[in-house]
């Protein structure tokens, strides 16, 4: 059972996007036997744990008949039961699962959330595959009846890796439960041991630093193709969803959100916020009186992920990330994938429907109970055969995305997912910024420089958070984006004659002016430029769409210099007759800007070279 005080959650959070609460058990169901496991010496501190586990073991399946086994481990916020669909579903393909609730959401137990580090969680989740390749030493006790639990009906592999308590063993999950198995991969390829055959993380990140404080202008040199999310700088702070993961004891998303922007909170976020480690209290009291994280804060949160570590992880992966995510973009699925396939570890990349931001979706799609009459889950069920249990021929280490035009056609999810050797796709479509945009105008996009006409365009911050509208993070989606007048500038291309598939991260490339923010930018972060960059949809009655609300803020470190934003990733037609807009502002409602004005100005003409760069597939 989690601890209700520690975390503010909504359904998406809980479930990691993996499972929805599961349906009566029926007569065939896998009965689950609920264990608690005891894990020791993790971390620096030698700390020991109390994990809450069930243990679900198929029908005929036993030590003289042993199957192949699968750990898997909740969303933020969730617990053991949230896997129950998955055990059930890849039980009746032969699976034994051990489903467990990820430390620090265990009533009772004083071991706190360390955001899936390697030390700790993925040093417990190596002793749980310990545990399930039959080792005594990894002390668990059946609930029910207080037996001391040892696994012998999971395949072992010793004999053939030399490596004792090695069981034949894969890892599956979403958001939370998807980091966790780099952790354990990492944890494993760091100890020398390697037991891990295969992993599947959905929906997770690459960098918790650019996930909770994105900069998409400090990226490094040429990573906009390349795919890499460690800025060198300090991020725009994300807090819509950074107060959905903490409670500062008040009662709703709303008043925490208030909460984190009050400087007079910083001494209570300094020393309480639930039962995280002391580093995550420290980054929030440094946004509540700074706006921003510190250089230290930002290393905690690297260690925390993938990033961090991604030389060790070595076992291979298939991705899964949702476009409908604002809180873990689709860049962050290409940091992971691309520095993976970089060093020659085997990965799949696929870009789905569903993510943090909407988990609907069609069941042809991903149905965990069921996972062979779904795309995802046949995919999942390929790479678990041939990695953990030795069968069929490897599956295909390519990119999959998902295009709801096509589905909304056919009503084929076989249909709607594109295939590519590897990403990125397509070829680049290069506009020019031209002319002036004012409230009620756009500037152009042109494709050719001599049709750039000379421009002048202002826009400014109104206030630290917003007023400027994409959505309410985790909560709403449906209310229509906005730019109040002056503190937003928009370019448009004309009406396209035919579609226009675009298919990864655009890139916005501009020099601007901000004599204010130039004085004050060499004082450090408050005093450096904050925008957002986002990518319309203009239909022919002036409609707006903002793909999947996604938005790209930056931190620029020098305004005197030209900078190149990278946009957020999409899988998005542009129809006939409709117009890509890029829009330029000075705040969103999602995140924490600027305290202080900071006008801007953009000139086009006069051998400026302002342009934005789309990646088209038609």
């Amino acid at each position: 059972m989690r601890r209700a005080a520690t975390v503010l959650v909504t359904t998406m959070l809980t479930a990691g996007g993996m499972a929805a609460l599961a349906p009566p058990a029926s007569a065939t169901d896998i009965v689950p036997r609920d264990l608690t496991i005891t894990v020791t010496g993790l971390g620096p501190e030698q700390r020991t744990c109390r994990i809450d586990a069930a243990l679900y073991v198929p029908a005929g399946v036993t030590a003289a008949a042993p199957g192949a086994a699968l750990l898997a481990t909740n969303g933020f916020g969730g617990t053991k039961d949230d896997q129950a669909d998955l055990a059930q579903g890849f039980g009746e393909q032969g699976y034994v699962t051990l489903s467990y609730t990820g430390l620090g959401f265990v009533d009772g137990d004083n071991c706190p959330i360390t955001l899936d580090d390697r030390e700790h969680d993925g040093a417990a989740a190596a002793q749980l595959i310990r545990f399930l390749g039959g080792d005594p030493s990894v002390t668990a006790v059946d609930d029910a009846t207080g037996e001391t639990v040892v696994v012998d009906q999971v395949v072992r592999e010793d004999p053939l890796t030399g490596v004792p308590h090695d069981p034949q063993v894969g890892m599956v999950g979403g958001s939370y439960g998807g980091q966790i198995q780099f952790a354990a991969a990492g944890f494993e390829k760091a100890a020398g041991t390697n037991r891990l055959d295969v992993i599947v993380p959905l929906i997770t990140w690459n960098d918790l630093s650019y996930s909770l404080a994105p900069d998409n202008s400090g990226l490094p040199q040429g990573a906009a193709r390349s795919g890499s999310v460690s800025s060198s700088g300090t991020g725009v702070f994300k807090y819509q969803w950074a107060a959905l993961f903490t409670t500062i004891g008040v009662g709703d998303g709303a008043a925490d959100a208030a909460a984190l922007l009050d400087p007079a909170n910083a001494a209570n976020l300094a020393s309480n916020c639930g039962n995280f480690e002391p580093q995550v209290c420290q980054a929030l009291a440094e946004v509540g009186t700074l706006g921003y994280p510190s250089q230290a804060s930002i290393d905690f949160l690297r260690s925390n992920s993938v990033a961090g570590y991604v030389g060790d992880v070595r076992v291979p992966t298939l991705i899964g990330q949702g476009q409908a995510d604002t809180l873990f973009d689709l860049q962050e699925s290409v940091a992971t994938y691309t520095a993976l396939k970089r060093q020659g570890t085997p990965v799949s990349l696929a870009w789905q429907s569903w993510g943090h931001s909407d988990q609907s979706r069609d069941p042809s799609e991903l149905d965990l109970r069921h996972p062979t009459q779904s795309l995802q889950g046949r995919k999942a069920l390929a790479w678990f055969d041939h990695y953990v249990r030795d069968r069929g021929t490897a599956p295909p280490q390519n990119f999959t995305y998902y295009r709801d035009w096509v589905f909304q056609a056919t009503h084929d999810i076989t249909k709607a997912y594109a295939t590519a050797p590897s990403y990125p796709v397509g070829k680049e479509q290069t506009y020019y910024l031209s002319g002036t945009s004012t409230p009620g105008t756009d500037g152009a996009l042109v494709t050719n420089r001599k049709q750039v006409t000379p421009g002048s365009s202002t826009y400014s911050n109104l206030a630290p958070v917003g007023p400027n509208y994409t959505e309410t993070s985790a909560l709403d989606q449906t209310q229509p984006v906005t730019d109040p007048p002056g503190s937003a500038i928009r370019f448009a291309t004309p009406p396209l004659s035919k579609p226009m598939d675009v298919v990864g991260s655009p890139r916005l490339t501009v020099q601007v002016s901000a004599p204010s923010v130039a004085l004050t930018q060499a004082a450090g972060q408050a005093g450096q430029l904050v925008a957002f960059a986002k990518l319309y949809d203009v239909g022919p009655d002036g409609a707006i769409e903002l793909p999947h609300r996604l938005s790209s803020p930056v931190r620029v470190a020098d305004v005197t210099k030209p900078v190149t934003i990278e946009l957020p990733g999409v899988v998005h037609r542009f129809a006939a007759g409709h117009r890509l807009v890029v829009v330029l502002a000075g705040g969103d409602m999602a995140y924490r800007g600027s305290d202080a004005p900071q006008p801007v100005t953009l000139t086009t003409g006069s051998g400026l070279d302002q342009r934005l760069t789309v990646p088209v597939v038609n």
